[in-house]
C-alpha cells in the first residue's frame, strides 16, 4: 500500500487500478455487506428473516420452474455470500489463485473464467436437481463464489500442472495434486446432505478444463465467447464511424501488423517461460521473467 494514500484514497486506486481479481474480490465484498444490510433492515422491522428481498436478488433457484421464475440468479449468485466464513474462504483462495492465474495469463481471460466457469456450474447444479431423485430432496438455493474459483484453480492446476505451491507455508505441493484432491472431495460429496453445492464445484472445474485446451485456437472456449461479445459489442456500436486500422500504444501509434508482430513475440516468450515454470516451478524464473509475466497480466 502507498503511504501516501489514506484507506480510501487506496481502495479508490484499487477499485480503478487494480487487478481483476482485486475487482472481483471488491465486488463479492460490496454485495455481502448491502445483503447484510437488506436482513438487519428486515430484523430491525420485525419482518421474517428467514426471507428477504435478498433471497429474490441473489440466490439461484435450482427448481427449473424457480430458475425460469426468476433466471438472474444464475449470474448476480456467483458474487453472492450469507455468511462471513463462507465469504472469507471463497476470497483468500480467488485472492490467490487469481493472481496467479493473471501473471500467467491476463485480466480478462480471469473474468470470463469466472463468470463462465460459475454459470456452467450454477447450470449443472439446476440439471442434477432435474435428473437425481435424491437431489430434489436437497436445498433447492444455491449462492456464493466457489464455482467460479473452483474454475479459475483448475485451469491453472492443469494448465501448469507442475508449479508448486507451499502448503501452509510449509510444505511444497504441485498444485495439481491440490486441484485432484477437491475434485475428489466433491465427487466423493456428491448426493450427501452437507449444504454444499458439488455439481456447481465440478461445473466450474469442467469449465475451467474446457478453457485451457487448444488455448491459441479458434475453436477455444473462451476465444469463442470473446468473439460472441465482441460481437454483440460492435453491434451495439454499428453506427460508431469507423477509425482507421491502427493500435495506440504508450509510445503513439502503431500499424496493426506492427503490433501483431510484437504481439506474436511476446507470446512465444510468454509461452517458453510457462514451459519453464511447467518443468520447475514458478521459483525458477529469474527476476527479468517474472516481471515480464506480471507485466503482461497488467497488459492482457
Amino acid at each position: 500500500m502507498n503511504n501516501s494514500r489514506n484507506l480510501v484514497e487506496e481502495l479508490q486506486f484499487q477499485l480503478r487500478h487494480g487487478s481483476v481479481t482485486t475487482k472481483l474480490i471488491f465486488a463479492n465484498v460490496f454485495v455481502f455487506i448491502f445483503i447484510q444490510l437488506i436482513i438487519v433492515t428486515y430484523r430491525l422491522l420485525l419482518f421474517d428473516t428467514n426471507w428477504s428481498i435478498a433471497d429474490v436478488i441473489f440466490t439461484l433457484d435450482t427448481n427449473v420452474l424457480g430458475f425460469i421464475i426468476k433466471p438472474w440468479g444464475i449470474f448476480t449468485s456467483i458474487f453472492s455470500h450469507f455468511d462471513l466464513l463462507h465469504l472469507l474462504f471463497n476470497m483468500l483462495f480467488l485472492y490467490f489463485s487469481g493472481q496467479f492465474f493473471e501473471s500467467i495469463f491476463n485480466g480478462k481471460r480471469l473474468l470470463y473464467t469466472y463468470i463462465f466457469g460459475g454459470i456452467t456450474g450454477g447450470l449443472l447444479e439446476i440439471l442434477s436437481h432435474f435428473v437425481f431423485p435424491a437431489m430434489q430432496e436437497s436445498h433447492n438455493i444455491v449462492v456464493g463464489a466457489s464455482g467460479s474459483v473452483m474454475a479459475i484453480f483448475t485451469a491453472l492446476a492443469f494448465y501448469s500442472p507442475n508449479t508448486k505451491v507451499n502448503l501452509f507455508g510449509v510444505f511444497p505441493v504441485r498444485i495439481y495434486f491440490i486441484a485432484i484432491f477437491f475434485l475428489l472431495k466433491d465427487l466423493i460429496g456428491l448426493g450427501s446432505d452437507d449444504n454444499i453445492a458439488h455439481f456447481a464445484h465440478l461445473g466450474g472445474a469442467i469449465f475451467g478444463l474446457i478453457s485451457i485446451q487448444n488455448m491459441y485456437s479458434k475453436n477455444n472456449i473462451i476465444n469463442i465467447l470473446y468473439r460472441l461479445f465482441g460481437n454483440v459489442k460492435n453491434f451495439f456500436s454499428f453506427n460508431k464511424p469507423k477509425t482507421p486500422k491502427f493500435t495506440t500504444t504508450r509510445g503513439g501509434f502503431k500499424k496493426d501488423e506492427d503490433y501483431n508482430l510484437e504481439k506474436k513475440k511476446r507470446q512465444e516468450k510468454t509461452d517458453a517461460i510457462l514451459d519453464k515454470i511447467s518443468k520447475a516451478g514458478y521459483e525458477s524464473l529469474t527476476k527479468e521473467e517474472k516481471d515480464f509475466l506480471f507485466n503482461q497480466s497488467k497488459n492482457g
